[in-house]
């Protein structure tokens, strides 16, 4: 069987908010999933601090990975080779010289098709029954948690 996971990160990969804003996003992210949830009510979400930066990316959802300095395709496997190396560190830094054009970039900057990203704080929806949260749902849950935030929709 398989899962969508739908995901909020900040667009910071190294910020996190405090309890009181990840609580107040959280419950958020839960009315905007399931309206009808009483305030509380846990909807399959997850609340994750990391202690260093972890990969949230789309899964099997993930269709191409381009070089923001010359627009070329990125090799996958480079990529994953890439996390596997920079995991052992815990993404201490995230700079990296794509091998396309040599160009020295953010593996955060890289165009990812469907969206990725990197984080040390992460709220996960799983199966939540739709795509994408909405322009104003996502500037609603950047003011409850005081930071912008992106989403990323995983299949595993």
């Amino acid at each position: 069987m398989s899962d969508n996971v739908l995901s909020v990160i900040p667009t910071d990969p190294w910020w996190q908010p405090g309890r009181e804003a990840a609580g107040r996003a959280r419950d958020l992210v839960v009315t905007f999933v399931d309206p009808d949830a009483p305030s509380g009510v846990d909807v399959d979400t997850d609340v994750t601090w990391h202690d260093t930066v972890a990969v949230v990316d789309c899964g099997s959802n993930l269709e191409r990975i381009g070089c923001p300095q010359c627009g070329a395709e990125i090799d996958t496997e480079w990529w994953r080779d890439l996390l596997d190396y920079r995991c052992e560190d815990g993404f201490s830094s995230l700079a990296a010289q794509v091998p396309c054009c040599g160009a020295e970039t953010s593996l955060d900057a890289l165009e990812y098709d469907w969206p990725c990203g990197f984080a040390r704080f992460e709220i996960a929806v799983w199966n939540p029954g739709r795509l994408w949260f909405t322009s104003d749902e996502l500037t609603a849950l950047a003011d409850a948690l005081g930071h912008p935030v992106r989403q990323v929709m995983a299949h595993i």
